[in-house]
């Protein structure tokens, strides 16, 4: 099974944002998922994990 590495840092500076958008991550099986709109399939994407509820 592969690790993906977290890297724990307090602020993130992005360029060129086509779009956001604000979601909850949901149970799938034994794993997770975060739906998005099919307009953004063969995107790439970031996921950012909020550290605090605001």
């Amino acid at each position: 099974m592969r690790k993906v590495r977290i890297k724990d840092v307090n602020q993130i500076t992005v360029k060129n944002i086509q779009s956001y958008m604000e979601r909850t991550v949901t149970k799938v099986g034994s794993g997770a998922k975060v739906d998005c709109p099919k307009e953004f399939l063969g995107k790439k994407a970031f996921l950012i994990i909020k550290k605090y509820e605001d």
